[in-house]
């Protein structure tokens, strides 16, 4: 018989802040993983945003969804543009194949977000750059704190 996946918790303040990788994001942004499940290739964290910082251009393979817990961040160019001006306390879904050209945090912010597949981060051109699944977001956060 297989083994049921294991039951996982997490006190957030009890885990140190890192800095998310500067060829996927600029202006400082610090993340904590949370959870990974390698049984449905999901993961989880959350996000500390600096005014002004952003995401580099990526692509939602699997869909995504996050919860805004403060500040105020553009998605997909923001509401003028067509896409989502999100304002703490705020939800929003990310569907397979979503594309961000950018995604800009116009205030000091934090989210927290699951998932639901990799992301695809691509240059100007649309050409691959990384792929950051589970593993690789597991396999970077255990460098980051020696885990590895």
């Amino acid at each position: 018989m297989k083994q049921r996946p294991a039951d996982d918790y997490v006190h957030v303040s009890s885990v140190n802040w890192q800095p998310f990788p500067g060829e996927f994001s600029g202006g400082g942004i610090r993340w904590k993983l949370l959870h990974v499940s390698p049984e449905v290739g999901t993961w989880a964290a959350i996000f500390d945003c600096p005014k002004g910082s952003s995401f580099a251009s990526h692509i939602h393979i699997g869909p995504g969804e996050y919860f805004l817990t403060k500040g105020k961040m553009e998605v997909r160019g923001g509401q003028e543009k067509g896409g989502a001006t999100a304002s703490a306390v705020g939800y929003g879904y990310e569907a397979c194949n979503a594309r961000h050209d950018q995604t800009h945090f116009l205030e000091d912010s934090e989210f927290y977000m699951t998932f639901l597949g990799p992301l695809q981060f691509i240059d100007k051109e649309g050409n691959t750059l990384a792929v950051v699944g589970w593993e690789q977001a597991q396999a970077l956060w255990a460098q980051q704190t020696g885990q590895s």
